[in-house]
């Protein structure tokens, strides 16, 4: 099992649509939590795209240094750029990196703000202009001489000299939820990531991308993106939950879920539905599966549902969706500094992880009454950090 991260490039703070207790999401606070997941054994961390976001190349780049291990997951978003630019991009931060970059390809979102980005194609025009970016920018890749005339794209007599660590490129990451999303995924993808629905709504997902890949002769990991609030019990759990949304009132709810529902998605129309806010649904009813809540998706786009409970409960949920086939897992939390450090220390003792502690082998020194000049050695007080 892969546990991953998440960067908020868009900023961070306590609570959901409020500017209480915000905070920005600069360059030293991103750097902190970069180097925490590093720390923590984190596979990686996922950095989002979009006009309120820092852009993740730059952040991935500036954040390579300052990481040992840690694997970014960089959002691509063709129509932004060109395969060849991509490809080059690409090429040179998986080798700065030295292999430890891994792209998620993005084509869904806000219409308002595809437009902004001056993309105006339509939702299948995207991804069948997807389709032709991701097989000229593989090529590219491959560093042979790249000729493509599509109904998209063209490109002559294209070429990359200096060619990625990773081959034949860095794995591609991708989630969506319509057919032409899911042909997208079978057709190109290394990996397909889904929000986090209900344990038989993600296995339908799941079954029908693995299905359309076998047609092609191929198979593909699977994710899961989600938050996660653990505490040491129950209560505390559902009580944090209900504080990251204290502060919501029904405007900002309503004026956010009509928001979504211009995005052509069909995974935010998913999520959406999840909330059912506008329906019949209260916010005492958002827990819409056992510990699966969906009260951040009331005013928050994309990965809206979290899983809450105390660190027993919440690995077993996890557990659950492994057993469908999932072995990566993209969580967040808010704050997402401390949130990195309660998942690690609650969860990662519970969860057969591949990446585990990064200090194996360490000891801390636990004192009752702080630093008196002397430490005993001799006790309980040398503990294994590992």
């Amino acid at each position: 099992m892969k546990i991953f991260w998440f960067l908020p490039t868009q900023g961070d703070g306590r609570y959901l649509g409020t500017a209480l207790g915000a905070r920005p999401s600069n360059h030293h606070y991103l750097t902190q939590i970069a180097r925490a997941a590093d720390e923590l054994g984190y596979e990686g961390v996922l950095i989002p795209t979009g006009r309120t976001c820092e852009d993740a190349w730059i952040v991935a780049s500036s954040l390579v240094s300052a990481t040992t291990r840690l694997k970014f997951l960089v959002a691509l978003r063709p129509g932004l750029l060109s395969p060849s630019a991509a490809a080059r991009m690409a090429s040179t931060l998986d080798r700065f990196s030295e292999g430890r970059l891994l792209l998620n390809v993005v084509v869904g979102g806000d219409a308002k703000d595809l437009a902004a980005d001056g993309i105006f194609q339509s939702h299948d025009d995207r991804y069948e202009y997807a389709e032709e970016f991701l097989q000229v920018w593989k090529e590219l890749l491959t560093g042979d001489e790249v000729n493509f005339q599509g109904d998209h794209i063209k490109i002559e007599a294209g070429r990359l000299l200096f060619p990625p660590v990773q081959k034949p490129h860095p794995p591609l990451y991708f989630g969506g939820s319509s057919p032409a999303a899911h042909n997208l995924a079978a057709n190109q993808m290394d990996a397909y990531l889904s929000w986090g629905e209900p344990p038989a709504q993600v296995a339908e997902k799941i079954a029908d991308v693995r299905e359309r890949a076998a047609k092609k002769g191929r198979t593909l990991k699977i994710g899961l993106r989600l938050h996660v609030i653990v505490r040491e019990t129950d209560a505390e759990a559902w009580a944090a939950a209900d504080d990251l949304i204290k502060h919501l009132d029904d405007e900002a709810i309503t004026k956010a879920q009509k928001a979504f529902k211009r995005s052509d998605s069909e995974g935010q129309r998913r999520m959406a539905e999840l909330t059912g806010w506008g329906a019949s649904r209260t916010r005492e009813a958002l827990e819409i599966s056992p510990n699966l809540w969906a009260g951040v998706g009331l005013v928050r786009g994309g990965a809206g549902t979290a899983l809450v409970g105390d660190p027993e409960t919440v690995a077993a949920r996890i557990k659950e969706y492994a057993d469908l086939g999932i072995d990566t897992f993209v969580l967040s939390g808010y704050p997402h500094l401390e949130e990195a450090y309660r998942v690690a220390e609650l969860l990662f003792p519970l969860l057969p992880i591949s990446a585990g502690k990064s200090k194996e082998g360490a000891v801390v020194y636990l004192s009752p009454v702080g630093d008196t000049g002397h430490v005993d050695v001799s006790s309980e007080l040398r503990v294994a950090a590992s």
